[in-house]
């Protein structure tokens, strides 16, 4: 059972390292110095002053960043892969002393994968909100991050179970906007190829 729940916390604070890098890491960090996870062997520095003042540095930058116009798509760029990173490390500290290679594979699938999917529905949203309102919705969107970050993780730590389920729903949630997405860009490369094809011809 409590390989269980550490697995359900990893995975589920990899999903909120999808909407923000840091937040997830400092919450874990928090939660290491507070006794509320116990961090795999090699994580100890999890527990240490300086781990816990440089995610808090780091958290402030990026959720200030993400409410700058011209930052936020820039932030994506550099938020996808450092997602990912984020991601394992920290499902990998909360899986517990499990074999290494069994906990560096599932971490980096489960979650790595989970904080890849949720960054991709994050950019999609992000980008048919400048797409539809200008830009003007991606502060309502950089908000609704935000607070799915520190929601996501303080379930993570306090009901892992809870969690999980709530990310497994927030992955179809992702599915979806995706999905849209990327029908909305290919109708508008359609109709792009469709009124050049007709002017070249008039």
């Amino acid at each position: 059972m409590d390989l269980l729940l550490a697995i359900a916390a990893g995975i589920a604070l990899a999903a909120a390292c999808g909407f923000r890098v840091f937040l997830p890491l400092m919450a874990t960090s928090i939660a290491a110095r507070g006794g509320y996870i116990d961090p795999s062997n090699g994580f100890e520095w999890l527990n240490s002053n300086v781990a816990l003042a440089l995610f808090g540095a780091a958290s402030v930058a990026e959720v200030a960043g993400y409410y700058i116009p011209w930052l936020d798509h820039a932030l994506d760029t550099i938020a996808s892969p450092a997602a990912v990173i984020a991601g394992t490390v920290v499902a990998a500290a909360a899986f517990g002393d499990v074999h290494p290679a069994l906990k560096w594979s599932s971490a980096l699938i489960a979650g790595g994968g989970a904080a890849a999917a949720v960054q991709g529905g994050t950019v999609a949203t992000r980008a048919l909100s400048g797409g539809t309102t200008g830009g003007l919705g991606n502060p309502v969107v950089a908000t609704f991050e935000l607070i799915a970050s520190v929601v996501m993780s303080i379930l993570a730590i306090v009901l892992p179970i809870l969690a999980l389920i709530v990310t497994l729903v927030l992955l179809v949630v992702v599915y979806r906007v995706a999905r849209r997405f990327f029908r909305m860009r290919r109708q508008q490369a359609t109709t792009t190829s469709t009124t050049t094809t007709a002017a070249s011809v008039t």
